[in-house]
């Protein structure tokens, strides 16, 4: 009777033991390229049996199933498509810098279309990649029984190429994985040789021939940092960026042309993701996408809007798309068949001396040939010289073996010798062709001496190894394709996404703001009502208006004389003209209490300028601008004040500039800066203009050339005085008068300086009513009139702020 034994184990044990061996397999059979020939062991199956079947790149192309059938039939038994899949990777001209395998057929595209069946594709080895299996045939390297120990198989392909390096490698195993990159084949021999000279070399050294990645799909690297990193330590991120150019079309409108993506970036899906971000509103200025390329090359065209600028749009595409793409650098390879890093020079290094014993391996089965060929030369020739007495043995024999043997004992020749001579056929008995035997010979023991020196003298094999790169870089090398930009990349800031634009920032008393576009107001005629520009509370109003570039700088100045910082675009756009906006405590730590009083566009903070503040008493201050510079988020003190005053203007201003100063009740004075001295930033101010206990300062400007004095009173009366009727005075004045001001036309609401001829007015009025107006339209009248009609209010309704801005901004920023 039978008895079984049942062997108790640990489970836990029993799978750390399976699981390790699965994760080897992977390592070293599937997922991990060999240093010496750079192929996985899929890839190196289907070569060496192309090369078994004699596809060559002069014959004629066969179906890739035949090829598949045999290289699973024989080799790989893991499924026809994983067989495919590698063949295919190993055609496509945008996966490998010089493709091994030359396909005929569909093999797939940039655009992610997959190959067809292998039924109706067709292949045959492409001229370079028989240099991978040159000499496989001269015991260059070492075979291995196939799975079912049937046939042998190369555990490495002789490798004439460096074809790690050049074609690079992706690939999962377990635990690790692998990213290697392509490189140009000159450079890549260009190293070669100089590290076959100079074994110490270290990085940088050789970066001077390899000079980074050179990807099959071209495109643009930007910066060396990675690429360095990459070669030092084995382990790097590069960042690609396709290749674009802007094509300027009749009427100005403008096209950018995509000509080179990164490596492995899907055309299509590409196309499909910027259509995506444009539909979502994530991306603005995009009017269209079509796809040109054809078999000249690459053409993906985005039609651009009329307004849109180019350079923003194309920032926004490469921050928020595969345009701009990150390539990780991880140089894992099987070394002796462990798993390892490797940098630059120790993957170079490991190569030459690959091929320093490929070579050792080639010389040493040439000379045994030769040796053997020489022996049974000499036998030839102790024949001939002895042919009647040869003749007369053979002759003289009963069977072949005795005629063999007595060969042997005759002439003291070999049994391989021997067998040679009874094998020679009677033509060789010529007198001429005994000359040739005689001359091969020679030949032979030339070629056996030049082995063995060569065999004695490692150094001449190292000779061999740099012809060997100099031939492969004469006959297969070609110019590079990827662009190395040396300026290193800057991450992109929210500003270099954000196109600029002209925007007018409202701010209501309750302190809600909002931007809204400068185009959001048509402009109409003179004595309009105007729009509703923003819906307000009971108890609101709006309070300031001002017009500024989204990545300009916005100074907000509280009533208490501190001052807060924000750029254009980080205030929240309205979508509608009427919402009320967000709360700006929202956006700033301001208290709401002290309100903001005036609002101020500044672009930077140079030091030989000044910010002028002034306050509602008609004091007046100057601090270099530059002490504005780095505003913290909690706001810092900008001017004293006392407890009776509130600051409610800020200006900038150069040292020789001039300023003038209006008040409530119509009063103007003109003065010069350099009559200010230049304060600390906690400091009070001085008087600027003497105002009434009933009066108080409304507004200031700066003069400029050609200029007139706008005001417009509360109940939407405006005039232009022109600014040479405006004396220069002393600080410090009550100033003369510029509006007449009456029931009629209620108080000045606000003033500033302006061009007639180059800007538009926006006035805004305590209900929200928003007019853009030209102020061309504004007539220039005396300093003691009241004006004409700006705006029309509704009973109750009152102008509580103005604002100007260049018409021609837009177009400039275009």
């Amino acid at each position: 009777m039978e008895t079984t034994s049942v062997k108790p184990i640990n489970i836990e044990q029993e799978m750390k033991s399976a699981y390790l061996d699965y994760a080897m397999s992977v390592i070293v059979s599937r997922a991990l390229p060999d240093v010496r020939d750079g192929l996985k062991p899929v890839q190196r199956r289907v070569l060496f049996a192309m090369n078994d079947l004699g596809m060559r790149h002069n014959t004629p192309y066969r179906k890739s199933a035949r090829i598949v059938g045999e290289v699973l039939g024989k080799y790989h038994p893991h499924g026809d498509s994983s067989v495919y899949d590698a063949m295919v990777r190993m055609a496509q001209y945008f996966s490998l810098r010089h493709v091994l395998i030359d396909g005929q057929g569909n093999f797939g595209s940039i655009d992610n279309d997959p190959p067809a069946a292998m039924r109706y594709t067709e292949a045959r080895l492409a001229e370079i990649a028989q240099e991978m299996l040159i000499d496989i045939d001269k015991e260059t390297v070492d075979f291995v029984p196939n799975f079912d120990d049937s046939l042998q198989e190369p555990s490495v392909l002789p490798a004439r190429i460096p074809n790690l390096m050049l074609n690079g490698s992706s690939g999962i195993a377990v635990g690790m994985a692998t990213n290697i990159p392509p490189h140009n084949l000159g450079e890549l021999c260009d190293a070669i040789d100089y590290l076959i000279e100079n074994p110490e070399a270290d990085t940088e050294e050789l970066m001077q021939f390899v000079k980074g990645p050179d990807f099959p799909t071209a495109a643009i690297i930007m910066g060396q940092d990675g690429i360095r990193s990459a070669y030092a330590t084995g382990k790097g991120k590069i960042v690609i960026r396709a290749k674009t150019t802007e094509v300027t079309l009749k009427g100005g409108r403008k096209q950018i042309v995509i000509t080179e993506l990164p490596y492995q970036v899907n055309k299509a899906a590409l196309a499909e993701r910027i259509a995506e971000l444009v539909k979502i509103k994530k991306i603005v200025g995009i009017s269209e996408i079509r796809d040109e390329s054809d078999r000249e090359g690459m053409r993906l065209v985005i039609e651009l809007k009329r307004d849109a600028q180019d350079q923003r749009v194309l920032n926004n595409l490469f921050n928020n798309t595969p345009m701009q793409s990150t390539f990780f650098v991880n140089m894992v390879v099987l070394v002796g068949g462990q798993p390892r890093l490797v940098n630059l020079r120790e993957a170079l290094t490991c190569y030459i001396e690959f091929r320093h014993d490929v070579l050792t391996r080639r010389s040493q089965f040439e000379l045994k040939k030769a040796k053997d060929r020489a022996h049974i030369l000499e036998g030839f020739m102790i024949a001939l010289d002895n042919m009647d007495e040869v003749i007369r043995v053979i002759r003289g024999s009963e069977t072949v073996e005795d005629a063999r043997n007595n060969l042997m004992n005759r002439f003291s020749l070999s049994q391989i010798q021997a067998q040679a001579i009874l094998d020679m056929p009677l033509r060789r008995l010529a007198h001429l062709e005994r000359q040739k035997i005689a001359d091969e010979y020679a030949e032979v023991l030339k070629n056996i001496a030049y082995l063995e020196d060569l065999l004695a003298n490692p150094r001449k094999i190292q000779f061999l190894i740099k012809e060997d790169v100099e031939q492969i870089k004469a006959k297969y090398g070609n110019k590079r394709r990827t662009v190395i930009n040396v300026e290193e990349i800057m991450e992109f800031q929210q500003e270099d996404l954000i196109p600029h634009e002209r925007v007018i920032v409202t701010l209501s008393r309750n302190g809600f703001i909002k931007r809204m576009t400068a185009g959001t107001y048509r402009q109409q005629g003179r004595g309009g009502k105007g729009v509703k520009g923003i819906v307000t509370r009971e108890d609101d109003a709006v309070k300031q208006m001002i017009s500024v570039d989204t990545h300009d700088n916005i100074l907000f100045f509280s009533g208490r004389g501190k001052v807060y910082c924000l750029k254009g675009y980080d205030i929240p756009e309205s979508m509608s003209r009427t919402a009320k906006g967000i709360s700006l405590v929202n956006l700033i730590p301001i208290n709401l209490e002290e309100g903001v009083t005036a609002m101020l566009e500044v672009k930077n903070f140079p030091p030989n300028r000044f910010l002028l503040m002034a306050t509602r008493k008609g004091l007046i201050k100057k601090t270099s601008l530059d002490k504005f510079s780095a505003i913290r988020r909690n706001g810092v003190i900008a001017m004293g004040l006392r407890s009776n005053d509130a600051l409610v203007s800020a200006k900038v201003v150069s040292a020789s500039g001039e300023v003038v100063m209006v008040s409530r009740k119509g009063r103007a004075i003109r003065f010069k800066v350099e009559n200010l001295r230049t304060a600390s930033r906690t400091s009070g101010g001085v008087r600027g203009i003497r105002v009434d206990a009933d009066d108080q300062l409304i507004d200031m400007d700066i003069i400029f050339s050609q200029c007139f004095l706008l005001t417009v009173t509360e109940k939407g009366y405006g005039k232009l005085s022109a600014a040479d009727h405006y004396p220069i005075h002393q600080r410090g004045g009550k100033g003369i008068q510029t509006h007449k001001v009456s029931d009629k036309t209620g108080y000045i609401a606000a003033a500033c300086l302006a061009s007639k001829d180059e800007k538009d007015l926006l006035l805004t009025s305590k209900e929200g009513k928003i007019i853009c107006t030209s102020i061309a339209e504004i007539s220039v009248k005396g300093r003691r009139t009241q004006g004409m009609r700006v705006m029309s209010l509704d009973e109750g309704d009152t102008v509580v702020a103005i604002t100007t801005q260049p018409i021609r901004d837009q177009q400039q920023l275009i």
